[in-house]
């Protein structure tokens, strides 16, 4: 296994629960670009004299979720389950806005965890129904700050040594970013 790549989707989880099967070819890492203003003089044709960087880029994975069993349901979507005794037998959909939010780990086959203290869940039932085609949670991550100070948004790390950090226990953090790490 070469660990200057990464690669292939193992298991993504959701406040250290793993969700379903994800949909071959649909994991994608999104987000956006560095953003920057650029300051253009007259006397200078064809290059600014200054760039001014405004934000860092960002990651917003998106996927589609194709594993649909009442649990999983609730775990992406809200809402209730339904038992008789025991067993689950349905599923009903939230009536009112919710907001689902937390750690989310995404285990990679090449060794590596990208690591998100901090994403709200959009998800939506989607797909289509038809005997070459499954239903599907289309899930989009978006990634904000961590509530602890000095906590980057996310992370990556060796599967087997995530950080201590890591855990219900601590919060689903990662490591705090030191003045050495902010400046360079």
């Amino acid at each position: 296994m070469n660990k200057d790549f990464m690669y292939g989707i193992g298991a993504v989880k959701y406040k250290n629960k793993k969700v379903g099967y994800i949909a071959k070819n649909s994991f994608d890492m999104g987000g956006t670009k560095p953003e920057s203003a650029e300051i253009d003089a007259e006397q200078v044709p064809g290059a600014p004299v200054l760039v001014i960087p405004q934000s860092n880029g960002k990651i917003g994975p998106k996927f589609d979720m194709i594993q649909l069993n009442f649990e999983s349901l609730q775990q992406l979507l809200g809402g209730s389950l339904h038992k008789k005794g025991e067993k689950v037998t349905g599923w009903t959909a939230p009536r009112k806005i919710i907001v689902m939010e937390g750690p989310w780990e995404l285990e990679l086959v090449s060794g590596q965890s990208v690591l998100i203290p901090n994403a709200t869940l959009l998800s939506d039932l989607g797909g289509k129904l038809t005997l070459t085609e499954t239903a599907k949670i289309e899930v989009e991550l978006k990634v904000a700050a961590p509530v602890a100070d000095k906590v980057p948004p996310y992370g990556v790390f060796e599967s087997t040594e995530l950080p201590t950090e890591w855990s219900a226990d601590n919060g689903w953090l990662l490591p705090e970013e030191t003045e050495a790490a902010a400046g360079s």
